[in-house]
């Protein structure tokens, strides 16, 4: 079965809503004008019985059905029925089966009707009737009067008024049908104009954004919400460019450098040493292959919210101590001195948390000028733990701090130096065990000095 659309849905539930309040309606007028018209006979069968009553006490009893023949005459449609005490009735309308009327007396009386009410049906016509009791003049005697009279008057004017009620209903419900599907599709109209406009969002086309102003309240707030979403993917698009742009060109100089040693190389006989001095050459650039794609993968993990692999209660003075003695020979070799300020505790994993603070002091370290210092200051800031690393030497350009934590950021754009290791991706990959941690981090550069700080929750969720 196929599917219907949101127009067909929304149509469809709207004429049966109008279908159903103009039943409800109908049942609502036909029920009231039914019960008026009741309302009416009985009034006129009241009429009739006072009359009757009348005419029966008014005389002799030898003359009541002269009387009540005469008063026949001038009420059309009025029926009598007089019983005294004999079998044989006082007095009859001709043509009547009073038998039905006087059963239906006997039986339990419908709801809203009075006492001395009754209906009863003869030949399929529905006839009223009231009853009433006086005494005959002269004896005494009881007599029961019932007067009745037909509802065919009634019944022409109902059958045809339902008819007329029931092709309204039918055709306003048609024509509700015909509006709902008008305004359903009218009112889905901004949905059209989102879902062309989503058609023209491709990989190379992705400012589109949807027309906010232009949809209803209701809507807006999903259009927001769409454009909220393109603008992610168009970063998100932006980053990947860029970082596959940097990655051609971070691979581009180490491949090349292997080509051209190793053409070079293979280009005439050289001696066993030439060999294997070209060899070591191209071990060095590869193993910073080896490192850069080690990094990327890492990152790769880490930005797809892995969890922790170990988390422990962490003394991070004793890792700064650790990672100190490692650089002791690198720093003595510079002549920069190493500082531990502080002391605190987290929870982490212990070997990232050692791979973020050896990613700044290598950091600092190749940036440090002979004689400077480099300071890890720690500070337990009661919900979380402060971990700085600042250093001596020249300030980064505030141009490039907005995106000094992309992968393959350096500060100096080089990317060519040959004296350089770096791949530019140890930024990134601290960044990014601090998002696994809870935490984050932030560089301010001036004055001379540079400051990274870390900052970590003392609890994780």
């Amino acid at each position: 079965m196929p599917r219907l659309s949101l127009t067909a849905r929304l149509t469809a539930l709207f004429s049966l809503s109008s279908a159903c309040v103009l039943l409800g309606l109908g049942w609502l007028i036909f029920s009231a004008m039914d019960r008026h018209f009741a309302d009416q006979d009985y009034a006129l069968l009241g009429d009739n019985l006072r009359m009757v009553e009348r005419i029966v006490t008014a005389g002799p009893s030898d003359g009541i059905a002269a009387r009540l023949a005469d008063a026949q005459k001038h009420h059309g449609g009025l029926l009598i029925h007089i019983q005294g005490g004999t079998v044989e009735p006082l007095f009859a309308s001709p043509g009547v089966d009073f038998g039905a009327a006087l059963a239906a007396a006997t039986r339990p009386l419908a709801d809203g009707m009075d006492d001395d009410a009754l209906e009863w049906r003869q030949n399929a016509q529905l006839y009223r009737g009231m009853l009433g009791t006086v005494r005959a003049p002269g004896t005494g005697e009881p007599l029961r009067i019932l007067v009745g009279m037909d509802t065919e008057i009634h019944d022409h004017f109902i059958h045809a008024f339902r008819q007329s009620l029931v092709s309204y209903i039918a055709l306003a419900a048609l024509a509700s049908g015909v509006l709902g599907w008008w305004a359903a599709r009218r009112g889905l109209s901004p949905l059209r104009t989102m879902a062309s406009r989503a058609q023209t969002v491709t990989g190379s086309k992705l400012s589109e954004r949807m027309p906010v102003e232009a949809v209803p309240v209701e809507m807006a707030d999903l259009a927001a919400n769409l454009n909220a979403m393109l603008a992610r993917l168009q970063d998100d698009f932006r980053r990947l460019s860029e970082f596959s742009s940097d990655l051609a060109h971070e691979l581009r100089t180490p491949i090349t450098n292997l080509m051209t040693q190793t053409q070079v190389a293979l280009s005439q006989p050289r001696e066993a040493g030439n060999y294997r001095d070209i060899l070591a050459s191209n071990a060095e650039e590869l193993q910073r292959l080896a490192r850069m794609v080690s990094d990327m993968l890492y990152l790769a993990k880490m930005e797809h919210g892995l969890d922790l692999p170990n988390t422990e209660a962490i003394r991070i003075a004793d890792e700064v101590r650790a990672l100190f003695d490692f650089y002791e020979a690198l720093a003595e070799d510079k002549a920069v001195r190493l500082e531990l300020q502080g002391d605190g505790r987290i929870q982490g994993d212990r070997l990232m948390l050692r791979r973020a603070l050896s990613n700044l002091i290598s950091n600092a370290l190749r940036y440090t000028p002979p004689g400077g210092s480099i300071v890890v200051d720690v500070t337990d800031a009661g919900e979380h733990v402060e971990v700085a690393v600042e250093n001596d030497g020249a300030e980064i350009d505030p141009a490039l701090l907005p995106s000094i934590f992309d992968r393959f950021s350096r500060g100096d754009k080089s990317r060519t130096r040959p004296e350089s290791d770096s791949v530019g991706l140890g930024l990134s990959i601290t960044k990014a065990i601090m998002l696994a941690h809870g935490g984050d981090i932030a560089v301010r550069s001036e004055q001379g000095k540079t400051r990274f700080s870390l900052r970590f929750p003392k609890r994780m969720d």
